[in-house]
């Protein structure tokens, strides 16, 4: 099986999640054995960093890659687009510090990918083979597993102690059903996380358009009317808990969405992976600690994303 790039370039725009600045984004065409990158068009030298697990220095409320140079936030959405799409070679072009994130989904990347198509290019691909379960776990009780499988396969389940959000779970086997049944699933927020998120100096282009906002925890009226304000919403009742963001385009978007996450994050190992992997209760600490995990196990160097000898096809 050959090594693939996207047809030709295309475009997206929107603002930052995070630092709500106004984001043009860009992928580019690239050559066999490139690996996937990002590039700063903002930053004087236009510096580029590799998307390789070992590059990931924080991971509050979104995946970031950060060097000596500068960093680049919530890339989890378009990376798992792009896995999905079998890509193996692409440039990211960004003009601020993180990727636009347009409706909190991946549909966007996939629409744009679908319209441009993608190109073979003459170097075998190479994949990395779970040959032997694997296990990774942190204290809070995110666990992810790993085990052999002839394709890559992924299956999470959530539980937030939420009488709104009951646990869910969902599961992908063909990542050809990526477009149709995960990528249109939104990033989602508690209302009680909003006011500290806000304290953290995050979430600035956070609105009710790009992400679910769930209420499960009473809250007086003056409290949500704060909220609502700062997201530039109109009132909410304070008195009925329930989905603010309106209907929900899966019965369990939320874990499918968490799904989205698992992809787009161990998209960092590098390399296309043929295992199943199940993952409890998954964020993007444990995800992109798994990826580390991963190409620890497997000797993968963090400045060679392509001269792996464990299995082409």
């Amino acid at each position: 099986m050959k090594q693939k790039t996207i047809g030709s370039s295309f475009e997206l725009e929107g603002k930052g999640l995070h630092t709500g600045l106004y984001i043009h984004f860009k992928a580019l065409p690239a050559p066999a054995n490139s690996g996937m990158r990002i590039r700063r068009t903002d930053l004087e030298g236009q510096p580029e960093i590799a998307l390789v697990a070992e590059n990931v220095q924080d991971t509050m409320r979104g995946t970031v890659l950060r060097n000596e140079l500068f960093q680049v936030s919530t890339v989890e959405h378009a990376l798992a687009a792009f896995y999905a799409a079998g890509i193996d070679n692409c440039l990211f072009e960004v003009d601020g510090p993180e990727f636009p994130i347009l409706d909190g989904s991946a549909r966007h990347y996939v629409e744009k990918l679908a319209e441009v198509g993608v190109d073979e290019l003459d170097a075998e691909k190479t994949f990395l083979v779970i040959d032997t379960p694997l296990e990774y776990s942190l204290e809070n009780g995110s666990t992810i597993q790993a085990y052999p499988a002839d394709r890559f396969e992924v299956e999470v389940i959530i539980g937030f102690n939420s009488p709104v959000l009951p646990e869910q779970s969902a599961v992908l086997t063909d990542m050809s059903r990526f477009g149709d049944e995960i990528s249109s699933a939104r990033t989602f927020v508690f209302v009680r996380e909003i006011e500290p998120l806000i304290t953290m100096n995050l979430i600035k282009g956070g609105d009710l358009q790009n992400a679910i906002v769930i209420y499960d925890r009473p809250m007086t009226q003056e409290s949500m009317d704060a909220i609502t304000d700062k997201l530039s919403h109109e009132p909410v009742d304070a008195s009925r808990l329930g989905y603010l963001s309106g209907p929900l385009h899966f019965e369990n978007e939320p874990a499918r969405h968490k799904l989205l996450d698992v992809i787009g994050d161990l998209a960092l190992v590098g390399h296309p992976v043929k295992g199943r992997i199940v993952a409890r209760y998954p964020g993007h600490k444990v995800n992109t600690e798994f990826a580390k995990y991963i190409r620890t196990h497997y000797s993968l160097s963090k400045n060679d994303q392509s001269t792996l000898s464990f299995h082409t096809s």
